[in-house]
């Protein structure tokens, strides 16, 4: 199998038996397939499936997005208050470059929706991450002024968000729904 009719680009070569096939992948929308018999078996051959693309990966789906909330024109046909949900959930589950990515289609939602789109209440979670991290880094002496990729990405959302949140003078509602009582009347009494 090979993504070229030469055969020479993207080959896989199988034979024997069915243990002895992996899965794989091949670049483009066409897959070139030669089955070749040496007659030493009466089996009926081989079967295989063909599947475009993978549903569930998770960089198909930031691709696609990316690009979907890149579009002017395609942004009014999203369901965005459904991918903003999808999206805080993915960014609360996933660590590393997956929530980095998450985090940067909820930054793309905010620049791009009215405030009726987006349940800005769905951020509590990363905003208390946001918050311990910055308490954290405020005690650590020892690495002044490194933020972690992490930390630069939730201080990018929420400053980006509250000064959206701030043009559609909502900003108080905000403000009050990301933080708890508890908090609140901390900072009363700072």
């Amino acid at each position: 199998m090979s993504s070229s009719s030469d055969f020479q680009q993207d080959r896989h070569s199988f034979s024997g038996s069915p243990q002895k096939w992996n899965d794989f992948e091949l670049p483009g929308d066409t897959l070139y397939y030669r089955f070749t018999s040496d007659m030493s078996n009466t089996e009926w051959g081989y079967k295989f499936t063909v599947t475009a693309g993978h549903l569930g990966r998770f960089q198909t789906g930031f691709e696609i997005l990316k690009q979907m909330l890149s579009e002017e024109r395609v942004v009014p046909h999203l369901p965005l208050a459904r991918i903003w949900e999808w999206q805080v959930g993915v960014a609360c589950r996933q660590t590393g470059h997956q929530r980095l990515k998450a985090i940067h289609l909820l930054l793309k939602i905010v620049q791009c929706s009215a405030q009726r789109d987006c349940d800005l209440t769905l951020l509590k979670p990363l905003w208390q991450l946001f918050t311990h991290m910055e308490n954290n880094i405020c005690h650590d002496v020892t690495k002044p002024g490194i933020l972690l990729p992490l930390h630069r990405a939730l201080a990018e959302l929420f400053f980006v968000t509250e000064n959206r949140v701030t043009e559609l003078g909502s900003l108080q509602e905000y403000l009050l729904a990301l933080n708890t009582e508890d908090h609140l009347h901390r900072c009363t009494a700072q």
